[in-house]
């Protein structure tokens, strides 16, 4: 076990009074205060009863109490079960009975949603509760990596979600392989607007407190806040997917950002070879990744000079992980992953005894050794005996003029035993035009069977597609084809 001083307090000792959060009105807490303030918060935990290794709950936006709490868990030693607050009572309850947790922490936003959980087993303490002074208890001052610091929950789409286990160790080195990728600046200011409960924000904090780095806090994305901490408050990095980048894109009315600004880590699948271009000609330089919950973030990095020249790749392994397919060399195959940041298995189920953890998706490598994701194992189609794997045809739709978002489903057919169907969202989508993309781009029995016009994609709380809807509204007749 190895183990190394907190690191809150490692910092608060080496710069007590650089900024370690920032705030939208100018105010700020140096990393001396977030020290003082989170211990402070670990003392009014411990005054609830709180102790090493128990199992706390935190259900919030984006709140500065949201940090402290989080802190002041590692203080004691007790473990943060990271929840999603869009999930509803009966989802939340599921997974406050399956982590085994007796406190559950709420911001005010949430009381509502709580009162419905009817749980009368959890002790509830809103932040308000938690305001105040206490003695402060012996606090851990050190930091042993392969103690568990987080649970974050999976989404589900294949089953029950488990919740996935995370070591300071896990932290640690996902920290430290993206800035050994992305390179580290004294200057670098992340501005963290994606979720705490999620991996890739609660990852950004984490980021600060390793490097000694400022992130800018925001409880959730605007576009013209973000241009805005850009230009006039010195951001040099952003997370985000598809779907921000483009209403960054937007939001600079075809205005450049300044040359400081390195970095925009791009989640949650490729981008159109059309916002990388609209990025690169706006100045904004766009890393493309590959990770998941299990991963503590990305794993896989794809670098912007490579963006457009290996369009639909996402990159390469960092340099403390490796990666391999489940195949023959060229062939498609499971993804596999390891590496300090992949987590050693899921609470309360069986952990996995292979050396590379099995990610459920399916990728290949190219000549060069770059990763393709291909899409989901249990979500591929045998069509005609042939395999087809819908992120591949989901990636040449959304490149069709018009189509904002698409997702592809297997449907069954008399000939073929099975077809993909495709469902597109946006405006002023021309058939045509999808046949002839998929024409250049996609062998014949890769070809959308049915193509689908609709408002909007299902998507659960942790914004996945839920196919299953799909196909479920498909043959209820609820979705009109596209002539």
């Amino acid at each position: 076990m190895t183990s190394m001083p907190h690191w809150l307090s490692k910092q608060s000792f080496l710069q007590p009074e650089r900024h370690a959060v920032e705030f939208m009105d100018g105010s700020f807490l140096t990393f001396r205060d977030l020290e003082t303030r989170s211990k402070r918060m670990a003392g009014a935990l411990a005054h609830e009863g709180i102790k090493e290794k128990d199992h706390v709950a935190v259900l919030s936006v984006n709140h500065p109490s949201f940090i402290e709490v989080v802190f002041g868990l590692s203080y004691l030693g007790a473990r943060a079960v990271l929840l999603n607050i869009r999930l509803t009572p009966e989802e939340l309850s599921y997974q406050v009975k399956d982590a085994e947790v007796e406190t559950f922490i709420y911001g005010p936003e949430q009381a509502e949603k709580v009162a419905g959980l009817g749980n009368e087993n959890l002790t509830f303490l809103s932040f308000r509760d938690l305001e105040g002074e206490y003695q402060t208890p012996e606090l851990k001052e050190t930091i042993e990596l392969d103690e568990v610091f987080t649970l974050m929950y999976t989404s589900g789409t294949t089953g029950n979600p488990k919740a996935v286990l995370h070591t300071y160790g896990n932290h640690w080195f996902s920290a430290v392989s993206s800035a050994l990728n992305l390179g580290f600046d004294r200057e670098d200011k992340w501005l963290l607007n994606l979720p705490l409960f999620h991996v890739s924000g609660f990852s950004t904090l984490m980021k600060s407190v390793v490097y000694g780095m400022t992130i800018e806090f925001h409880d959730h994305f605007d576009a013209k806040a973000v241009v805005e901490s850009i230009r006039q408050r010195g951001i040099t990095m952003v997370s985000g997917v598809s779907v921000m980048l483009g209403k960054l894109v937007k939001a600079l009315e075809g205005k450049e950002l300044p040359s400081s600004f390195r970095c925009f880590l791009l989640g949650g699948g490729p981008a159109t070879e059309t916002l990388l271009k609209q990025a690169n000609e706006a100045g904004i330089p766009v890393f493309q990744t590959y990770g998941m919950t299990e991963t503590t973030s990305q794993i896989v990095t794809l670098s912007p000079q490579d963006a457009v020249r290996k369009l639909g790749s996402a990159g390469k392994a960092l340099a403390t992980a490796s990666v391999h397919i489940d195949a023959d060399e060229g062939e498609t195959g499971e993804i596999m992953v390891e590496g300090p940041m992949v987590s050693e298995g899921y609470y309360n189920r069986e952990r996995p005894t292979t050396r590379f953890f099995a990610t459920g998706d399916m990728g290949r490598f190219d000549e060069e050794g770059f990763l393709y994701v291909v899409g989901r194992k249990k979500e591929m189609i045998i069509s005609g005996g042939e395999n087809v794997y819908p992120a591949e045809i989901e990636n040449v739709l959304v490149q069709v003029d018009g189509v904002q978002e698409a997702a592809v489903v297997g449907v069954d057919d008399e000939k073929w035993g099975e077809v993909p169907a495709a469902f597109v969202t946006g405006e002023g989508i021309d058939r045509q035009h999808v046949k002839n993309a998929c024409l250049r781009l996609l062998a014949r029995f890769k070809h959308p069977a049915y193509i689908y016009h609709i408002t909007e994609l299902p998507r659960n709380a942790s914004n996945k597609v839920m196919k299953h809807l799909l196909i479920e509204r498909m043959k209820e007749g609820k979705y009109d084809e596209i002539e």
